[in-house]
Order: C-alpha cells, then structure tokens, then sequence
C-alpha cells in the first residue's frame, strides 16, 4: 500500500522511494536464487510508466534473467493495482545486477549456479 509519506508532491510513489523497493525485490530474489549472500553491483534501464497513486498497492515481482558466475540479472516489476476495481498496470520495471560475495565482501562464485543455470531454482 502506498501511503502519503512515500508520495511526492502529486500524490504519487516517489520515483526514489520506487527505485528503494525495487531493489529491496531484486536482492530478495537474487538471494533466494542463489542461496548466498548477494549485494547490488548496478542498477540499469530503469522505465517509469505510469504513476503509482497513494492509496494503491505496488506488486514487486522480482525475475532472474542471466546468471553468470559471480553475478545475476534480475528484472523488476512494480505493478500498480487499485483495490476497489481489482485494475492492475505495469508502473515501472528495472534490471539489477547482484554479485555473490563472501564474509568479507569479495565476489565468489554463485553457489547455486548450476541448478539456476538448469532452471530448478526460482527467485
């Protein structure tokens, strides 16, 4: 549910507070993807479409897209759903990449790798 305090002056999601939470999808789904401690690398091709009004919900719906050795892809998206009417669009959508790291934050192989790779994991 977005409340006024995650609104911008329109009364809508601010676009920090979106990028916040999208992130927050992206982390859990490399997690539980991979099994293993992840931290966020980057953040790319962010896309607003459409505003998410206070008083709507946003469904985060986290994707892994590529799996590399140390690194996942994982795409986002935040789709806006007004409670009353049941209507559902997509607000926005993103791809982070996370790394795999160990106790002292070096990259390491995803320990998952292969049952990703093979599709027998889901994020």
């Amino acid at each position: 549910m977005i409340f006024p305090e995650q609104a911008n002056h329109y009364g809508t999601l601010f676009g920090g507070t979106a990028l916040s939470l999208m992130g927050k999808a992206a982390f859990i789904t490399a997690s539980r993807a991979a099994r293993h401690a992840v931290v966020m690398a980057s953040s790319e091709r962010i896309t607003f479409h459409t505003p998410v009004m206070v008083g709507q919900l946003a469904d985060l719906v986290g994707r892994v897209d590529t799996v590399g050795k140390r690194s996942m892809t994982v795409h986002v998206s935040l789709i806006a759903e007004t409670l009353a009417t049941g209507e559902r669009r997509l607000a926005a959508e993103g791809w982070f990449v996370l790394v795999a790291v160990d106790g002292q934050g070096r990259p390491v192989p995803v320990p998952a790798f292969q049952d990703i790779q093979h599709g027998t994991q889901q994020g």
